[in-house]
């Protein structure tokens, strides 16, 4: 945790104060791993007819067979009722459902109990989205794919498409440019959000312009590490994970050897992982085992869930490498945020003498007015 010295810290949810409960999606069959099984996984469901139909679909009071509802923002899907429905599958957009681990998923407004279509307008390259853990070491979770995993509220940086309208309070980038005596930008404060927040969800501010600097350099890093959008994560040549043993057809079992700094899959070798990476956790949960058990764990006979790649893909291998390296890299700036002293602090008091809180309620709402139009259920347009 940053150490502070100062307890009027303003919180998040004052920061940026527009944010959404998270998606809901009522039934695990439209996300998993690999696309090519959520488009078998469909079609397994359009084959079905009548009772077997309504049981694939595991329906819910949110959502049957003749719910009827409109597309997902900017996603082509059908929108008659899924009782008659017929065509392809809509092709499935990457989604972050857990912390650092990155799935697919069909973005079909009549597969999802709660699909928050205000965050999908808003969704694009440009957007980053906040995510609350109940974790101290990463209280935020940063990621440029739409969240799907169950935590507390989530937060865009901007309001509408483009890159405009910081979700920021009205009032606190021209406050904090008089007092650090240059403008940040809105990526700038998000970078400080997340290098100084509290596992209360506090960020306490500085006034300070080399402190600012050395907290938003260490926050851009955390937000590279977290977006993975850029140039790839890499570890020096020595520090490099590879797979010594290859990995079998599709393994079982998961297993950490802390001496030879090596990951078993079933046979399968990686190695060098550091100790950092393999107890990297977040709310109490092992992020690499979560990620091995969401692409093996069986799934109930019978369900679209059990339609799965029959072998282990090599994209996942790949993956995997990937996120050793992230876990390592992030678990190497988890001293660095401890370290953090914030001095010259601007407090929420401050922030209120300066009118830039409370922010208005408008702020708290999305914005309002968008310039193109959403197939509403059975082909109906809405403009919004």
């Amino acid at each position: 945790m940053p150490c502070v010295t100062y307890d009027d810290a303003p919180p998040l949810a004052d920061l940026m104060p527009w944010s959404v409960a998270p998606l809901r999606p009522g039934r695990a069959w439209p996300a998993g791993p690999d696309p090519a099984s959520l488009k078998a996984r469909w079609q397994a469901l359009l084959k079905a007819e009548g009772p077997d139909r309504r049981a694939l679909f595991e329906p819910s009071r949110a959502r049957t067979l003749d719910s009827a509802v409109g597309q997902l923002p900017g996603q082509p899907s059908g929108t008659e009722r899924l009782a008659r429905a017929g065509g392809p599958c809509a092709e499935p957009v990457r989604v972050l459902t857990a912390p650092f681990d990155e799935q697919w998923l069909i973005p079909d407004h009549r597969l999802l109990d709660a699909a928050r279509p205000e965050l999908w307008r808003v969704a694009d390259a440009r957007q980053v989205f906040t995510a609350e853990t109940a974790d101290d070491g990463t209280p935020l979770l940063a990621t440029s794919l739409l969240p799907t995993l169950r935590t507390g509220r989530v937060r865009p940086l901007y309001r509408r498409p483009g890159g405009t309208e910081p979700n920021l309070a009205p009032g606190l980038l021209d406050h904090l440019a008089d007092r650090l005596g240059s403008r940040p930008t809105a990526p700038d404060v998000l970078a400080w959000i997340l290098a100084a927040i509290r596992p209360d969800l506090t960020v306490p501010l500085t006034g300070d312009p080399e402190v600012w600097r050395s907290g938003t350099e260490l926050g851009h890093r955390l937000l590279w590490l977290m977006r993975r959008d850029g140039e790839r994560p890499k570890l020096p040549g020595g520090r490099r994970p590879y797979v010594r043993a290859p990995l079998p057809s599709l393994p079982r079992t998961l297993h950490y050897d802390p001496g030879e700094e090596t990951l078993h899959l079933d046979e399968g070798r990686v190695s060098p992982v550091p100790p950092q990476a393999w107890e990297f956790e977040v709310a109490g949960i092992r992020v690499l085992e979560s990620w091995f058990t969401a692409r093996t764990a069986q799934a109930e006979p019978g369900t679209l869930a059990a339609i799965r790649p029959a072998t282990w893909p090599q994209t996942w291998t790949s993956e995997l490498l990937e996120l050793i390296t992230v876990l390592t890299l992030l678990a190497e700036l988890r001293p660095l945020r401890a370290e953090l002293k914030v001095t010259s602090p601007l407090t929420a008091g401050d922030l209120r003498a300066a009118g830039v809180l409370p922010a208005p309620e408008a702020a708290r709402r999305p914005a309002s007015v968008l310039d193109h139009h959403e197939e509403g259920p059975e082909g109906q347009f809405t403009l919004l």
